[in-house]
Order: structure tokens, then C-alpha cells, then sequence
């Protein structure tokens, strides 16, 4: 796993091994910013379930100002720490070993909101619709927000959830990238 574009690319991230994480693959994560992006002039980017960071990481190598990953697995966020190393600019990483749920009450609290919203959840345990509409109700969306899905294969989201319509999909093997703009 590398960074793919922009100012870090060619390094090499780490990634948990074993069924914690399940890490974008290179080719799925390049796609994934060729349809948002490819490269951006500022904004903040959530990745709420970070895993390896590698998607707040590519997304500041592109050109976003400020990542916030959140991972409540103790052993990812220290592959997440290295991750950030690597980069020397740790100061545009924020890392937050927290439930999702509870981190995105905290943003509420802060008054925080995100132009990028990366949602990879474990497979097994997807809320991705209820926590679209939990964005948007607790006003964490900039406008015209890119939130990027990355699911299993099977599942299928709404074209429109609340604000937000889909408006890009691909599927990639097993995984599936469902792409949404939130219209404030």
C-alpha cells in the first residue's frame, strides 16, 4: 500500500494485519480520488473509520488542508501514528481513538465541518445511511460535502439519503465506492 498522487507519493503505508482492518486497495483508492477529485485546494476531510489512515493521508498529499481519523482499534491507531510519520506534517493530522458515534457528537460540540467525509466501516457492522443523516442533523457537512462509501459488493444505498445524492458508483471486485453530495 503506497500513496498514490501529490506531495507524498510513492511512499509506503502500513496497514494492520489480521481481519481488524481491511485496507483500500491501491487501485480502488486511486479511483476513488480520480471521481472526486483528483486533487483539491484546501477543505478538512473526516476519515471515521480510519483503519491505516491511508485515505486522509492521500487526501492531504492532494492538496486538503486538515484530516481527522478517527479509529477505536488501539493497534490501527498506532499504525495510523506511523502512517502520519511518514509524512512529516503530523500538525495536519488530528487522530482520535474513539467510537464513531462519539466522535462525531464531539465535531458537533466543536463546531467542526467537513468539505470530505470518508466512510470504509467493517463490513459487518454498516450504519453508513444512518450516519450520513447523523451528519447532516448535527450540521457537519460544509457545503456541497463529497462523501465517499466503501462497501461490500452486496450492498446497495439509497440514491438519496436526506441532503445527499448519490452521484457516482463503481464497483471494484468485492467492493463497492458509492460517491454522495451533500446539496445544503
Amino acid at each position: 500500500m503506497r500513496v498514490i498522487s501529490g506531495k507524498y507519493r510513492g511512499r509506503r503505508l502500513k496497514s494492520l494485519s489480521g481481519d481488524n482492518t481491511r485496507p483500500t486497495t491501491d487501485k480502488v483508492k486511486e479511483s476513488m480520488f480520480n471521481m472526486i477529485g483528483p486533487y483539491f485546494e484546501g477543505g478538512i476531510v473526516l476519515d471515521l473509520f480510519s483503519g491505516s489512515g491511508a485515505l486522509a493521508i492521500e487526501a492531504i498529499s492532494r492538496g486538503m488542508d486538515q484530516a481527522f481519523c478517527v479509529e477505536k482499534n488501539y493497534s490501527a491507531l498506532k499504525i495510523i501514528k506511523e502512517n502520519v510519520a511518514l509524512t512529516n506534517e503530523s500538525s495536519k493530522f488530528t487522530l482520535l481513538k474513539e467510537d464513531a458515534k462519539k466522535a462525531i457528537a464531539r465535531f458537533a460540540k466543536e463546531g467542526l465541518t467537513f468539505d470530505i467525509v470518508f466512510l470504509d466501516p467493517p463490513y459487518a457492522k454498516q450504519e453508513i445511511e444512518a450516519t450520513i443523516e447523523k451528519l447532516q442533523e448535527l450540521g457537519l457537512l460544509a457545503a456541497k460535502a463529497t462523501i465517499v462509501c466503501e462497501t461490500d459488493s452486496q450492498v446497495d444505498l439509497k440514491d438519496e439519503i436526506k441532503q445527499a445524492h448519490m452521484i457516482r458508483q463503481q464497483t471494484y471486485g468485492i467492493c463497492k465506492v458509492s460517491i454522495y453530495q451533500f446539496d445544503a
